[in-house]
């Protein structure tokens, strides 16, 4: 057996399981989805037979996804066209935290700049948001990144450096909120695309050659690997004896680890399982595969 040394919370590597033993074994399944059930181009190997079981059990069970593009209700009609059978209910998105963290920073009425599509608007305006345009004169007391679809890409990435820039050239405070953390994503089985993480590093990159003392604001994550999108499904299953089924070490792996549950790495998205090993973050079991019993 080989121990994780990454981080606090040491876990240990078991070895290959099933999608049986998993169901066995633990009270409440969260699941990825791009890279786990699906790709761009629809269902991967097993998915359906899984949700189809899932549901015929009764079994709890919870999509953790990054994507802040889609509500839970978009993402369950997605998910049904393709044949999953997954209610908005199962659907834990990284967009449907914006709520509660309006809430807890008494964030309602303030100005914000969007990135994202029109779930991604809607997140942040629902949730009390005054929605501004991404122009070179905004003046935003929040810029949340959630996606990296639905705009012209350089032309905004420009305006909204430039409006951060002015705002805190001005003195003015910040809030930067990155519901969706991950860097890249699987579009299909060889393809791969940047996405709203990689939008934030850029601009706290240069905010720190702006602002090289460090006194500048830092993104806000809410999506995998950190614990929000974790404690919510807590909230929702009722018991920890959860397992986390993902494609990636540095999101669904190290979030379920350092959230203190299982993890379960599947080799159908980004993280490649070579001869090299795993690195330094393992989770407590590789699943070859979702069809179960195999």
């Amino acid at each position: 057996m080989v121990t994780g040394v990454d981080g606090p919370n040491k876990v240990e590597y078991r070895g290959e399981i099933s999608m049986g033993e998993l169901l066995d074994r633990y009270e409440v399944i969260l699941l990825d989805s791009y890279g786990v059930l699906i790709h761009q181009h629809g269902p991967l190997p097993g998915a359906l037979a899984l949700v189809g079981t899932m549901n015929a059990v009764d079994k709890r069970y919870f999509i953790l996804t990054n994507d802040a593009s889609r509500s839970p209700d978009a993402a369950s009609r997605r998910y049904n066209s393709l044949g999953l059978a997954i209610p908005p209910g199962r659907v834990i998105t990284s967009g449907s935290l914006i709520a509660p963290y309006f809430a807890a920073k008494a964030l309602q009425g303030a100005r914000c700049i969007v990135l994202g599509p029109e779930d991604s608007v809607r997140y942040v305006a629902e949730a009390g948001g005054e929605v501004i345009p991404a122009v070179d004169e905004a003046d935003p007391e929040v810029v949340a990144v959630c996606d990296e679809s639905g705009f012209p890409f350089l032309e905004t990435v420009d305006a909204v450096l430039t409006a951060v820039f002015r705002r805190l050239d001005a003195g003015k405070p910040l809030h930067l909120l990155l519901p969706n953390p991950d860097l890249i994503f699987p579009r299909g089985e060889r393809s791969y695309g940047l996405t709203a993480g990689s939008i934030a590093m850029v601009l706290e990159a240069a905010m720190a050659l702006r602002y090289p003392s460090g006194d500048y604001p830092r993104f806000v994550p809410l999506g995998k690997p950190h614990p929000p999108i974790f404690e919510e499904a807590l909230r929702r299953g009722g018991s920890r004896k959860m397992v986390m089924i993902g494609d990636q070490l540095s999101t669904d792996i190290r979030g379920a680890r350092d959230f203190g549950i299982d993890s379960a790495l599947v080799p159908t998205g980004l993280t490649h399982i070579g001869g090299g090993g795993l690195g330094d973050v393992y989770p407590t079991y590789v699943l070859p595969t979702l069809v179960r019993g195999r």
